[in-house]
């Protein structure tokens, strides 16, 4: 069901991206704005971009099979990391096209933009802000990682369209320069949102624990469950945008081995129930008394 809501996010957005690069293109090359057709190249980066979120969403969504045991969650980080790529290389070469229309700005001629790239970057705007509300609540609900970088694609296009905005405006105020500056503004702001989904893509591939709190929280669980005596050890481990948890609880020594069985079996069910992103625990079982005989 998350994928299928993922699924129907990313065919809005691919919708609505083409529209909109169509747009701001034919604005950018009707009205002689450098930094229109740039923010309209930003925004068909998008539609690559989301087409790598629905590859990398249909692959982390394939079950486990015996050479991938823990299943495929990681290929959503892998797509981030695409993204992040085709993100960084998009925004060099808008800043390198800007720079160049800068140094050449005492050879030639820069001509004022027309009204239209004005109200072309306006309308990017708002519908770009409004795409990565959209995308970004569909991500918190899917706990989709490729989905969220997408959703953060969207609000840097919508700060691109702002400095687009402003460079236009200054340009057609008589500062024409201020139009390929725009352009190496919007470089900037398209390499900062690489950097932080290539940031967050790698930290998710490379195994860590859950933070404090939730340790604490799955802790508390197991030693409220009637019979569990004590937690001698909890390891977490956060695979992809999933949550593997190692855990050994005390229980009494005398009680029959289906009993303490069952024990586990519900400590188990519980966690899983009040912690969604666990995807699997494994429990064992330590018998109290001779814990304690042995003064561990």
């Amino acid at each position: 069901m998350e994928n299928a809501s993922v699924l129907r996010v990313t065919r809005a957005t691919i919708l609505a991206n083409t529209a909109l690069s169509a747009l701001k293109l034919a604005a950018g090359l009707i009205a002689r704005s450098g930094a229109m057709v740039s923010d309209a190249i930003h925004s068909l980066s998008d539609v690559l971009s989301t087409f790598i979120v629905i590859i990398g969403v249909k692959a982390a969504a394939k079950a486990s099979d015996r050479e991938h045991p823990y299943g495929h969650e990681r290929m959503e980080c892998v797509a981030a990391i695409v993204l992040a790529v085709v993100l960084l290389i998009t925004g060099l070469f808008i800043g390198y096209e800007g720079i160049m229309k800068i140094l050449s700005a005492q050879e030639e001629t820069l001509s004022a933009p027309g009204a239209l790239a004005l109200i072309a970057a306006a309308v990017s705007i708002l519908v770009k802000e409004g795409m990565f509300q959209y995308t970004r609540r569909a991500a918190k609900a899917a706990r989709s990682n490729a989905l969220m970088a997408d959703a953060w694609h969207h609000r840097s296009d919508a700060l691109s369209s702002i400095g687009a905005l402003i460079g236009i405006a200054g340009a057609r105020m008589g500062l024409p320069v201020l139009d390929p500056i725009a352009s190496v503004t919007i470089c900037l702001f398209i390499g900062k949102a690489a950097y932080d989904i290539f940031r967050d893509a790698i930290s998710k591939m490379v195994d860590h624990s859950c933070d404090d709190e939730t340790e604490a929280a799955i802790r508390q669980l197991a030693l409220a469950h009637q019979g569990v005596k004590s937690v001698d050890l909890l390891m977490t481990r956060q695979f992809g945008n999933r949550v593997y948890i190692e855990m050994e609880i005390s229980v009494d020594g005398s009680l029959p081995l289906s009993q303490a069985h069952s024990i586990a079996e519900s400590v188990h069910e519980d966690i899983e129930a009040a912690f969604p992103l666990v995807k699997h625990i494994m429990i064992h079982v330590n018998p109290a008394e001779k814990k304690s005989e042995a003064g561990i």
